[in-house]
């Protein structure tokens, strides 16, 4: 496997263990790590291809002061924004585009099928009703985006990567969307969208798209 793969396959489900139970050090440890990770990810790149890099990391950072701070869907454990979230984001982003071209297209192609009648049925019972709306979006980016292999691998990827942190307690989701009052699970299903949503910013802010991300991420080894 990609070494740089292999590293934030690591650094991701540790460094959040890490977090919940290093003690008083456990977050600075994180924030460190993901930060010389992220770092030395981007000093290998050339200067065209750090470009959305960088912006993913600026877009990642304004949403989870969006998402988090400012409407509240969810809530770290120590009611902060830990440093290592936002290039932990582009980190999980670069990861999921690896994998992308390396998963066999039938197992792809099961996710919309798979993710539709999860979503469906806890839609159905209330349980997730924020759910309906982000399954939509990342619905349309599948049929319509650029990169709907992107798209369904980072859906489960995202979805592992919360089940994984609200079942530790680095963050959990609220139980009642604020300002809708619309009832949501700890995740909710469909939260793999936002990362939907972020390649379409990425591709908006740099011309070419998040896409150019891949063929740095074969150079940095």
């Amino acid at each position: 496997m990609h070494r740089l793969a292999l590293q934030i396959l690591l650094a991701i489900p540790l460094g959040l263990a890490l977090d919940q139970f290093g003690g008083r050090a456990g977050q600075p440890l994180v924030d460190l790590w993901v930060a010389l990770l992220f770092g030395w990810m981007l000093w290998k790149e050339t200067g065209m291809r750090r470009a959305p890099m960088l912006a993913c990391l600026v877009i990642a950072t304004l949403g989870e002061c969006v998402l988090a701070l400012v409407w509240g869907l969810y809530d770290y454990r120590l009611g902060n924004l830990p440093l290592f979230v936002p290039p932990g984001h582009v980190l999980l982003f670069w990861l999921g585009m690896y994998l992308a071209d390396r998963l066999p297209e039938a197992l792809l192609a099961r996710v919309p099928v798979v993710a539709g009648l999860a979503v469906g049925a806890s839609v159905a019972f209330r349980h997730d009703m924020l759910s309906a709306p982000l399954f939509a979006i990342y619905l349309v980016c599948w049929r319509f985006g650029p990169a709907p292999r992107l798209y369904s691998t980072m859906f489960v990827l995202a979805l592992a990567m919360e089940f994984w942190g609200t079942g530790l307690g680095n963050w959990a989701w609220r139980g009642t969307v604020p300002l809708l009052g619309w009832p949501s699970t700890n995740p909710p299903l469909a939260a793999g969208a936002f990362y939907c949503v972020l390649d379409l910013l990425v591709q908006a802010v740099c011309g070419r798209g998040s896409r150019d991300l891949r063929p740095a991420a074969e150079s940095a080894r």
